[in-house]
């Protein structure tokens, strides 16, 4: 069993609601969903079925609509993270109820901040019970925040508020000003947003908890007002104070650096209660410093280091309760990953350290795994993050370290490798370290994903590259994969010719020097599979001119039964389709057949793919075109070499790549395919990766 155990009950038929919406749902006169017949959910059930529709990419305008209903499915923890829900869908169907938690982070449809706050404010009761609030990257819009009186609507209507996050907003300080008045206000997030000012902090100086302001570029305070302001602050027990190290240079960001420095050399009276610092990113912090401030608090359980160079200081292995994100060995670099997966500029250099540190790794990992998969899954735009991650992926899952891991963790691994393809077509470092990544046999044989669209992002990437290294490997993962699809998605890829010409260019290339090697194997095994009982496919090797190679290469290689039997396995498939049969009526090409079928040192698997295109072609005289003597010289052969063959010991022909004939497992290392550098993301990665990868005799007819 998988070792993440089977899914949670309620999770199933969470998910069976969600994909039985239309049936389960009659339509609104505004065409918005409302369920037929809804029984009184349990109230945490309700929250799930929001979450869960969210995270599956159905929320939106019509379908948020049956939360209108807010007898039956009463939310309180609700999320409508990166939705498309427009703002008359926001009031209608959320605002009603008597919510304690909104995420409604990175919503398109226009919905703005000042949206949301009017319209929680106009339901007298979350006023009071609205706790946390998380408006990330929004549009504020608060110019358009006026109640029917006239009187001005603000957070601070919501007076039950104690968390708030407004990262990667527009926040003003006229904003923050009304905030900061909000009477039980525990923790707050203004990271990357536009404030310039913190001054207003001191009205909750009280209750405030936690203050995260990574990245406020435009705060425009002297380090000595800003520490002042920080110092008043007695009840805080974490700062965020960290920075994008990525976008500052050395000589921008000195007031925040010299705060720093003022903080971790100052008094431990200031800011008595702090338990949890986060300086990650400030380049110029020194070890010494840090020293001072870890030897002064004897409390502290989280320090973040990320990118600062101090992250080696020999105090902090000392600390057995400090959690410490870094560089310096491999529980900081996975505290970061698991820390800052909201956070591009640090996940980043995160994943650079992970690579390294992975690079020999001997021992599955699947903890490490998971948090490169959330990372990229966090941030599916950045170029960046996927660079590094798929590299890391790659080092993670190589060899046999992938048989140790949960199925559906590899599951989640490979669609996640699929999408880097999908949206990075022409990087080619990304395509290549996912190519390298699904190159395994394990993955490719037991792993269940979208082979389809694997195999059709593959020969797509196969159109535009010609390294003869990544060119072995992409033959070798079609070949397996045209194995493993279904009949339907099998006719769907024999339309394409391109593929056949790219697989027969290839073939004819190797047949021209006479070479053997695993190259030549995968695409005359991908060849076949992808004719099998195919007519469409097989006419398009018939029209790219695979019948004159595939009797040249049966002459060149009249000594390799390996390539002969894939050859003939080929012919034999487009022998079963009668309209074709007549190209297949060649003298020269049918006295060769013949010729292997008389031969007694030819491998019995040889005699049976050429005893078996010549049956077919035999057994219909009217479709026989080469004259009655060869017709009935072809039968007589065919009886006396069918009469000498002995019991089978094993079977000649396995109808999906078999995992006993590992196709992956006898060729050995596949060149260096190099991984390549990073660029300025490190610099530093241009190991070459070596890739074990195996060929055999596998195919279908």
């Amino acid at each position: 069993m998988d070792a993440d155990g089977p899914q949670a009950l309620c999770d199933l038929c969470l998910a069976q609601v969600c994909s039985s919406l239309d049936a389960l749902c009659s339509r609104r006169a505004d065409s918005t969903m409302c369920l037929s017949c809804a029984p009184l959910f349990p109230q945490e059930m309700a929250d799930q079925l929001l979450r869960k529709m969210a995270t599956k990419g159905l929320l939106n305008d019509t379908t948020v609509g049956i939360f209108r209903n807010c007898k039956e499915l009463r939310l309180h923890r609700a999320s409508i993270r990166c939705c498309p829900v427009s703002a008359e869908a926001f009031r209608l169907a959320l605002c009603p109820h008597r919510l304690q938690e909104l995420d409604a982070s990175w919503v398109s449809g226009g919905l703005t901040g000042a949206n949301i706050v009017s319209g929680l404010a106009s339901n007298p009761e979350c006023r009071s019970s609205l706790q946390r609030l998380s408006l990330t990257g929004l549009h504020m819009d608060f110019e358009s925040l006026v109640e029917d009186g006239g009187a001005r609507v603000g957070f601070s209507s919501l007076h039950g508020l104690r968390a708030l996050n407004l990262a990667n907003t527009d926040l003003t300080d006229a904003v923050l000003a009304d905030i900061c008045t909000l009477p039980q206000l525990e923790s707050l997030d203004i990271s990357c947003s536009a404030v310039s000012k913190l001054t207003a902090l001191l009205d909750c100086k009280n209750t405030l908890k936690s203050l995260m302001a990574h990245r406020v570029r435009q705060l425009d305070m002297s380090p000595a007002r800003l520490l002042f302001v920080l110092s008043q602050l007695h009840a805080l027990r974490h700062l965020d104070f960290s920075e994008d190290h990525f976008a500052v240079d050395d000589s921008d960001g000195r007031d925040g650096q010299e705060t720093v420095r003022q903080l971790l050399e100052g008094s431990a009276h200031v800011l008595p209660s702090l338990v949890s610092l986060d300086i990650s990113g400030r380049k110029r912090t020194t070890e010494a410093a840090v020293r001072a401030f870890v030897e002064a608090r004897g409390g502290l359980v989280f320090l973040g280091l990320l990118a600062t160079g101090a992250s080696s200081c020999d105090i902090l292995t000392s600390q057995k309760n400090l959690k410490v994100t870094g560089e310096a060995n491999e529980n900081q670099v996975c505290e970061a990953l698991w820390r800052y997966r909201d956070r591009e500029c640090f996940i980043r250099e995160a994943l650079v350290h992970l690579y390294n540190l992975t690079t020999d790794i001997d021992k599955p990992r699947p903890d490490m795994l998971k948090l490169v998969l959330s990372g990229m899954q966090s941030h599916p735009a950045s170029l960046h993050v996927h660079l590094v991650a798929t590299a890391c992926m790659f080092n993670l899952t190589t060899q046999n370290l992938a048989e140790a891991m949960p199925v559906s963790l590899l599951s989640s691994t490979v669609t996640q490798l699929l999408y880097a393809m999908t949206s990075f077509p022409n990087h080619q470092q990304v395509q290549k370290n996912c190519l390298l990544a699904l190159c395994s046999d394990y993955i490719l044989q037991d792993v269940p994903f979208d082979k389809y669209l694997a195999a059709m992002l593959v020969i797509k990437w196969l159109r535009s590259h010609e390294d003869p290294t990544l060119q072995r490997m992409a033959v070798a993962v079609i070949s397996i994969l045209v194995a493993k699809l279904s009949t339907e998605e099998m006719a769907q890829l024999g339309k394409d010719a391109f593929i056949m010409k790219q697989l027969l260019a290839i073939v004819q290339q190797k047949a021209m020097v006479g070479v053997v090697d695993s190259t030549l194997k995968f695409a005359l095994s991908a060849l076949w599979n992808l004719t099998d009982e195919m007519p469409t496919a097989a006419r398009n090797f018939i029209e790219c001119q695979g019948l004159e190679l595939y009797e040249e290469v049966l002459e060149t290689y009249y000594t390799e039964p390996s390539i002969q039997q894939k050859v003939l396995g080929l012919l034999n498939n487009i022998a079963e389709v009668e309209v074709l049969q007549a190209d297949l009526m060649e003298e020269g090409l049918l006295e060769h057949i013949l010729s292997l079928l008389q031969d007694s040192q030819v491998e019995v698997g040889v005699h049976y793919f050429a005893g078996g295109t010549l049956a077919q072609l035999a057994s219909r005289p009217e479709a026989w075109t080469l004259g009655d003597e060869l017709r009935s010289a072809t039968l007589k052969q065919l009886h006396a070499s069918i009469m000498t063959w002995t019991q089978l010991e094993r079977e000649i022909v396995s109808y999906s790549v078999d995992a006993k004939e590992n196709l992956l497992s006898d060729l050995a290392a596949l060149g260096s395919a190099a991984v390549g550098s990073l660029g300025h993301t490190s610099g530093l990665l241009s190991e070459p990766f070596t890739l074990q990868q195996h060929d055999g005799e596998g195919g279908r007819d």
